[in-house]
């Protein structure tokens, strides 16, 4: 009989989000796949969770994924997890549940954080439907034609960002948006946290002389 692929959500930062399922299963696996072996492991000996890890990653995952799907023919029970959050969000997970699903394994998800709903719910935006965009482009001229298209939007749209363009991603929010206040939510759940609503290039100036630290998810409002 096939094992079962666990997709299992895990904190975003503070790790008292973590869920007690979400450490049952982790406990319970026979392995456990992350992106990065060293940040899971940390969160693992912080629960006393013993259970080996595996490497899966973007640069991995078409060596990995199909050696993964082996072992659940077999009979293994896998962990999926990210970095930070829930799985196939942003990352190559999804590969990994499409390859297991195709070879008769169970898929089963173990819901846990999300940056997304995180900052929509403190966004102060109707909710109910929204787009989210994951990281623009990295180029100006596409990252600015990515912007006006996602201007139209009659929906809240989230974004992530690394400390690397936020200055960049600000001032074209800035550029396209105007004087729309758009939510920044900064190291969400972490120590740091910081959570700012006011127009792009204010925040773009506030960053600059405060310097930039840490992981950006920004809500940028309807048209």
């Amino acid at each position: 009989m096939a094992g079962t692929l666990y997709v299992v959500g895990t904190p975003i930062g503070n790790l008292e989000d973590v869920t007690l399922r979400a450490l049952r299963v982790l406990r319970e696996v026979d392995v456990v796949a992350c992106e990065d072996t060293r940040r899971t492991r940390g969160l693992l000996a912080h629960f006393e969770v013993h259970t080996p890890v595996t490497s899966y990653h973007e640069h991995n995952k078409a060596m990995k994924g199909p050696a993964l799907v082996r072992q659940l023919v077999e009979g293994r029970s896998v962990a999926l997890v990210t970095d930070a959050g829930t799985p196939g969000v942003s990352d190559p997970g999804f590969l990994l549940v499409r390859e297991a699903r195709a070879a008769g394994v169970p898929v089963v998800p173990v819901p846990g954080p999300s940056a997304v709903a995180t900052l929509l719910s403190v966004a102060g935006l109707p909710a109910d439907r929204f787009v989210f965009d994951g990281f623009l482009p990295v180029k100006p001229g596409r990252r600015l034609n990515r912007l006006r298209a996602l201007a139209a939007q009659e929906t809240p749209i989230v974004l992530y960002e690394s400390p690397h363009r936020i200055l960049a991603t600000l001032e074209a929010i800035a550029e396209v948006f105007g004087d729309r206040p758009i939510v920044v939510g900064r190291e969400l759940t972490k120590q740091f946290e910081e959570i700012a609503v006011a127009p792009a290039a204010a925040l773009r100036a506030r960053f600059e002389a405060t310097g930039v630290r840490g992981e950006f998810t920004l809500v940028l409002p309807p048209s």
